[in-house]
């Protein structure tokens, strides 16, 4: 038997979706994307969805959208949680951003509240939460801690879409939020990304960065900027530093099918979490992650601890010879990676919490589809592995 990351949630609808694509003759950022984005910003309560490569590029936009609408000015101070994926950090290292990475909630694995409450100063410009693993912030305590600040709150949710906190989209408590829909992610349009705003600039500013810059994109009522009426000048006309990073309309067919699923594999995702928390109570040396609100559960985080400390490689080794795929959580303590030193930051407290991630802690994938069995094996294989 095996155990996997993920499952495909794919089925006839997708398949379908995509031979429409290919009998339109059109491939490019289209119709189909911009149908994606109505469902998209209509199923999470927001203004405006922008469709964009990857998860990765849908921090990259929302970045580079805050800072040239002056919203964040280079050199700023953003703090982070010290446990998160690698691009999580990378645009705030590209745009020239001083970053502040505090420690994680030993139980939760989100921003340690204490701990940031701590380092909120007077040069905070941002707090870029992110919701790991499926599991919301808590975002009630958070928003009292900014109250009456200039802080700029961004969500990273790209492992987290279909969570909820007081029955709202986790994605949608900050002025920008972003989500990934990568193949092993909650829902799956190959590779692609989404970010959301209700705010008018950014948006305009978002359309502007993902193409390259110019102006084709942007409404004829821009607020950015004033277009003219001839097509053939506003064709290649650039006003701000841009990229590519669009999406393609097979990418946006899939999601239109894949959204229509949403509620159906998050419910199933939660199902076999409750699952998977009731068989992981016999091992008293092992914790798992407490949720917050309504996670969605990308995938369930394990924390050796007590006698089983320093025994993962010992375990995970066992399992991948049984057959089930792990992986670290997330990046561990990202401070402990080499990349680090390209960047202008700071710790200003241990990352005591984010230490026991990197040296104890892996986690295996949970689907949108039931895997009851696929847990049970991995409770046998895990409980003849902790006794040997």
């Amino acid at each position: 038997m095996e155990f996997k990351l993920c499952d495909n949630p794919w089925g006839n609808e997708e398949i379908a979706a995509i031979e429409k694509v290919i009998r339109s003759n059109m491939y490019t950022m289209g119709q189909e994307v911009r149908k994606y984005e109505e469902d998209f910003a209509k199923r999470f309560g927001t203004k405006y969805a922008i469709m964009v490569s990857s998860g990765s590029t849908a921090n990259l936009l929302a970045i580079a959208a805050l800072v040239y609408s002056h919203r964040l000015p280079r050199g700023s101070e953003v703090i982070v949680p010290a446990v998160s994926w690698s691009t999580t950090y990378a645009p705030l290292e590209q745009f020239g951003m001083k970053v502040v990475f505090v420690d994680i909630d030993k139980e939760t694995l989100n921003i340690d509240l204490n701990s940031l409450r701590r380092n909120i100063t007077n040069k905070t410009k941002m707090i870029l939460l992110v919701n790991l693993l499926g599991n919301p912030n808590d975002f009630d305590v958070i928003r009292d801690m900014c109250k009456g600040k200039d802080i700029i709150i961004m969500e990273d949710n790209c492992e987290s879409l279909g969570a909820k906190y007081n029955d709202k989209q986790a994605g949608t408590f900050g002025i920008v939020g972003t989500y990934s829909s990568f193949y092993s992610h909650h829902i799956c349009t190959m590779e692609g990304g989404t970010v959301v705003t209700d705010d008018d600039q950014l948006y305009e500013y978002m359309l502007a960065v993902r193409a390259h810059g110019w102006t084709r994109n942007l409404p004829d009522n821009s607020t950015i900027y004033e277009k003219r009426s001839d097509p053939f000048y506003e064709s290649f006309n650039f006003i701000i530093p841009g990229f590519n990073i669009r999406p393609l309309e097979m990418e946006g067919a899939i999601g239109q099918e894949q959204l229509k699923k949403m509620d159906g594999m998050i419910k199933q995702r939660r199902k076999n979490a409750e699952y998977f928390k009731n068989r992981m109570q016999k091992f008293e040396d092992i914790r798992i992650q407490k949720e917050i609100g309504e996670s969605s559960w990308f995938g369930f985080a394990l924390l050796l601890q007590g006698k089983l400390l320093g025994q993962r490689d010992k375990i995970v080794h066992a399992l991948r010879e049984n057959g089930i795929e792990t992986r670290p959580i997330v990046a561990g303590n990202f401070t402990r990676n080499k990349v680090i030193e390209y960047m202008d930051y700071s710790i200003p407290e241990k990352l005591v919490n984010a230490d026991d991630i990197h040296f104890n802690g892996f986690f295996i994938g949970n689907h949108s589809s039931n895997n009851n069995k696929e847990i049970d094996y991995f409770i046998k294989v895990l409980d003849e592995a902790i006794k040997q």
